[in-house]
């Protein structure tokens, strides 16, 4: 029986979902879909420039696993960029960490998004 999967810990959401090459609007193109949990291990370790063990902590993960997703995000991110295709962020099993509540935060605190 195989080990229950367990959802990964995000803790952010994108403000934006969709990215298509320019001029996609006027001819088909194709689309990779781009998990949330996929993301925020590229936000973690390539823009926050965490470790993967400090990373994967975060995502409530093991490093190992946190090694997969990060590279099968890159690579979808790799092809959308040198093939043109479209990529849509989305889907996987994940959970969001509550952000802070308080000044400057939108009511409720979706996602902890600072107001404008």
């Amino acid at each position: 029986m195989p080990r229950p999967f367990c959802r990964r810990r995000i803790g952010w959401q994108p403000e934006r979902c969709r990215f298509f090459p320019e001029g996609a609007e006027h001819q088909p193109v194709d689309v990779i879909t781009l998990n949330l949990d996929e993301l925020e291990a590229i936000r973690l370790a390539d823009l926050e420039g965490l470790y993967q063990e400090q990373a994967a902590e975060k995502m409530n993960i093991s490093r190992p696993t946190f090694a997969r997703i990060l590279e099968s995000g890159r690579r979808k991110v790799a092809e959308a960029l040198v093939y043109g295709k479209g990529l849509i962020i989305g889907g996987g099993s994940v959970e969001i960490e509550p952000q802070p509540c308080g000044p400057g935060f939108e009511p409720g605190c979706p996602g902890g998004r600072r107001m404008p």
